[in-house]
């Protein structure tokens, strides 16, 4: 990879093993079949290594915990339910990023244990250090990580896109909902291409 050469980083949110596997705890109760039907995955390396070829910060986001849960904080049901099935526990299967979405040894690799993945991390911290003023956002579910990471970006002063076709929910209408209702009002809205694009008529520019 490249050294950074822009004001903008990738971020992928959760697409780790538990989420878009159909064999993962979330991604059996019907993430990664909308994964699968959106071609997230495929849609997401595009706009990978579209970042990694032109310099473009890249960050890989994943939800993780200690076997006990004593680093989880909240105590909303749905949570309590993964708790149960042991899911999302750091050093398995769960939380480990899929063949086609691999972190490069030099790309920061951020674990949170909170939908927001600020909250608790030094992600903030390392963005603004390197002059990051702008996210393209990729991940699932696109009304609970994306979403959370769209406001919060918005309340940071980072100017947020996000990929919708890198995006997935469980439930279709929750992602339609969150793409054409709730997140317009913190970040632009574009494709994997579209990204793809804007990113070669940077670098024609610059030639």
């Amino acid at each position: 990879m490249s050294q950074q050469k822009t004001d903008t980083a990738l971020l992928l949110l959760d697409l780790q093993n538990e989420m878009v596997d159909p064999k993962g705890f979330f991604g059996a109760m019907g993430m990664a079949k909308a994964v699968a039907e959106g071609n997230v995955i495929a849609n997401a390396r595009k706009a990978l290594d579209a970042a990694r070829k032109a310099g473009i910060a890249v960050v890989f986001v994943r939800l993780g915990f200690r076997p006990d849960y004593s680093d989880g904080l909240s105590v909303a049901p749905r949570v309590a339910k993964f708790k149960a099935a042991k899911a999302v526990i750091l050093g398995n299967w769960g939380t480990e990023f899929p063949a086609e979405l691999q972190p490069l040894p030099e790309e920061l690799v951020i674990t949170k244990q909170a939908a927001n993945p600020f909250f608790n991390t030094g992600l903030l911290t390392w963005l603004m250090s390197r002059g990051i003023k702008k996210l393209a956002l990729c991940g699932v579910a696109t009304n609970n990580a994306v979403e959370m990471c769209a406001r919060f970006g918005d309340d940071a002063g980072f100017a947020s896109t996000v990929l919708a076709d890198c995006c997935a929910a469980g439930n279709m209408e929750l992602h339609k909902f969150a793409i054409e209702k709730i997140l317009p009002q913190f970040a632009e809205i574009k494709t994997a291409d579209d990204f793809v694009r804007q990113i070669d008529g940077a670098n024609a520019l610059n030639l």
